[in-house]
């Protein structure tokens, strides 16, 4: 018997169920649907505007695109996959493993895929959602979970002449198979952990590649391996063994939390091992110079690589520090003034974290604008809830991303959270839930309190908005999430009934 027949068989089946749309088909989405089927609910659709599932492991199919979390970090605590092939496993496998999840608990029947919601609108006297689709169709909901992660939008450089360049010209994100890299120029703008996996794998292909850095990143060595078959099948035996790994490695990255949320000492040892990696690959004291980070460590993404470095040695590479000037129809012109030819232009300028359910429109009571609730920086109750807009959950929520960690495990604790508060609509019909505008408050204040005394307040970087609020990032260790998010508290919510008897089509 499955993980999830045993959870439903232990808490039955829940008479009344409140239809429940998920927005998006990535491991959030598929967190949230599995945790509704534990508990014996049924009445879910995902929603995917793709065609296929996956979210980022779907859509990063750059070359040597890997998770950096150890893979038994990166699965789910119910579905531990024992055949992993890597440590650091790769994205099709990642994708795979999602697949895998969707088929074995019967999800393919609650998705409807290649569909996008463009508009959602909260009825406050029906307590429901009405959801509008880019194709038109209108969709009703009594509960909306948006799934739609923080890394989903590609980010494009503001840079002059953007649109000028005559070769081919896409982002990591958006990957162009069918571009022949063999024996081309190739132009690199960014340093992120796109970057540093894809920039290993094309460099021996290339004729020439110029790899344009604004700021170094840190990067650690990274403890590969590659399991054999009698691991595999040591922890497909005896799951007792992966377990182990998987929580000495959860250790490990909440240490590494610990770091990067205030402490000097681990951040200190971390650096230093960091420099005597940069130290130990680079030799050539010029190009040592320009790899080495200027900031505190930890307030831009730590990065974890064995072959960036070595790729970067290479006499067909060029690490470029100057400004870009403007991008030119045959390549990049530095401040200097200096034009370098380029016959492929590759973005790793990451993603747009920044635009919580973006395109996405979504109107709360008395049609308030949730974008324009959030334009001075996004938040949210535990990343999860927003006043004035009931009944709407969020995965992976603003305030939740973390320096150090496995996204799954925050994934799974904001899964078991909105169940809880589904089950209460469920003992209580036709109504609808709210956090209290004074407990979200209070808790926006205390975390950005928490924030100024983490290194992310310190430096540029996606983790901050252009006005300085670190609006991604968890503050503290994912142990406390775990804490703070086990068992909801109701008074921080009002319970309103529904008023009007109206009912249109369900979603479901």
């Amino acid at each position: 018997m499955t993980p999830i027949a045993n959870h439903r068989t232990a808490r039955g089946a829940v008479r009344a169920q409140p239809s429940v749309v998920i927005v998006g088909a990535g491991f959030g989405g598929i967190a949230m649907a599995l945790e509704l089927l534990r508990a014996g609910f049924e009445k879910f659709t995902i929603l995917e505007r793709a065609a296929e599932l996956g979210g980022v492991w779907r859509e990063n199919t750059y070359p040597g695109a890997a998770c950096d979390v150890p893979a038994p970090c990166y699965s789910f605590s119910f579905a531990p996959e024992p055949y992993w092939t890597d440590r650091f496993a790769g994205g099709a496998e990642i994708h795979g493993y999602m697949r895998g999840l969707v088929a074995k608990y019967g999800l393919d029947r609650h998705i409807r895929l290649n569909t996008e919601v463009s508009v959602a609108r909260f009825a406050e006297q029906e307590a429901c959602w009405w959801l509008e689709t880019a194709d038109g169709a209108r969709l009703r909901a009594d509960v909306l979970v948006a799934a739609t992660g923080q890394l989903s939008r590609p980010a494009w450089p503001n840079i002059p002449g953007v649109g000028d360049f005559a070769g081919p010209a896409f982002h990591s994100a958006q990957w162009d198979h069918e571009c022949q890299l063999a024996g081309q120029r190739v132009a690199v703008i960014g340093t992120g952990a796109s970057a540093i996996q894809f920039v290993p794998r094309i460099q021996p292909h290339v004729a020439h590649l110029t790899l344009y850095q604004r700021s170094a990143p840190y990067v650690l060595p990274k403890s590969e391996l590659r399991y054999s078959a009698w691991q595999q099948k040591l922890y497909a035996r005896l799951p007792v063994t992966q377990l182990a790994e998987r929580l000495y490695f959860w250790a490990f990255l909440e240490l590494g939390a610990s770091a990067v949320a205030g402490n000097k000492m681990v951040a200190a040892l971390l650096k230093r091992r960091a420099l005597r990696h940069l130290a130990r690959e680079v030799a050539d004291p010029l190009l040592r110079a320009k790899l080495a980070p200027d900031y505190v460590f930890g307030c831009k993404r730590v990065l974890f690589a064995n072959d960036y470095y070595p790729a970067l040695r290479q006499p067909n590479v060029a690490v470029r520090t100057e400004p870009i000037a403007e991008i030119t129809p045959g390549g990049v012109r530095t401040a200097d003034g200096v034009e370098h030819p380029a016959d492929v232009l590759i973005y790793g300028t990451g993603f747009a974290s920044h635009e919580f359910l973006a395109p996405m429109e979504v109107y709360g009571c008395g049609g308030r604008s949730l974008r324009e609730v959030w334009a001075g920086g996004a938040r949210a109750y535990l990343g999860m809830a927003v006043p004035e807009f009931p009944n709407l959950f969020l995965m992976y929520g603003p305030n939740t991303n973390l320096g150090s960690g496995s996204i799954l495990y925050m994934l799974e604790r904001q899964a078991r959270y909105i169940r809880q508060l589904v089950h209460r609509l469920a003992a209580r019909p036709r109504s609808y839930v709210e956090v209290s505008p004074e407990v979200a408050e209070r808790f926006d204040r205390e975390m950005q309190r928490r924030l100024t005394d983490t290194v992310w307040a310190s430096c540029a970087s996606w983790y901050r908005e252009e006005n300085g609020r670190v609006s991604a990032n968890w503050p503290g260790l994912v142990s406390e999430y775990n804490r703070r998010t086990k068992v909801p508290d109701f008074t921080a919510y009002r319970t309103v009934p529904a008023t009007s008897d109206t009912l249109g089509d369900r979603v479901l």
